[in-house]
């Protein structure tokens, strides 16, 4: 898959390289709102931070990630709070890129999960309501049919 497609990665089936997959996927429970995981103040102990990044710690305990995450992955996490601290106080384009580069890797946005081949229970971006095709020929048609009527 590109870097940066919106595109799913095509069956093992239908793929033009017959290399296999480097890992699996893995299907991720569906959002159930628990916070799983050690809370920012367990990890980071003495440590205070605004709500802002408590808000945020929490977003990543509440995930479908969570569920398979690691103490090293809270780590990550927890390690990556200060940063965060300093980018909600004074946003800066190397802050972002920092916070950006670490939650990539943890499978934050939908393109690092199909990326990671993660993949979220009943998550119905791949089933969905796909847009008709219209075949060159049908077109066509419909086109001489106006031009001969005249609309």
């Amino acid at each position: 898959m590109a870097r940066g497609t919106m595109h799913s990665p095509k069956p093992d089936g239908q793929r033009r390289r017959r290399n296999a997959p480097t890992h699996g996927e893995t299907i991720l429970p569906a959002d159930d709102g628990v916070l799983r995981g050690p809370s920012l103040d367990e990890l980071m102990p003495g440590r205070a931070f605004s709500e802002g990044v408590y808000l945020w710690f929490d977003d990543w305990r509440a995930s479908p990630q969570a569920h398979v995450f690691q103490r090293t992955d809270w780590r990550r996490l927890a390690l990556l709070a200060p940063t965060v601290e300093g980018y909600l106080k004074r946003p800066s384009a190397a802050a972002l890129s920092e916070i950006r580069m670490n939650e990539e890797r943890l499978g934050a946005t939908v393109v690092d999960r199909m990326r990671a081949r993660m993949t979220i229970e009943g998550d119905d971006a791949d089933e969905g309501e796909k847009a008709p095709v219209l075949r060159l020929a049908d077109a066509r048609a419909e086109l001489r049919r106006q031009m001969a009527s005249g609309e």
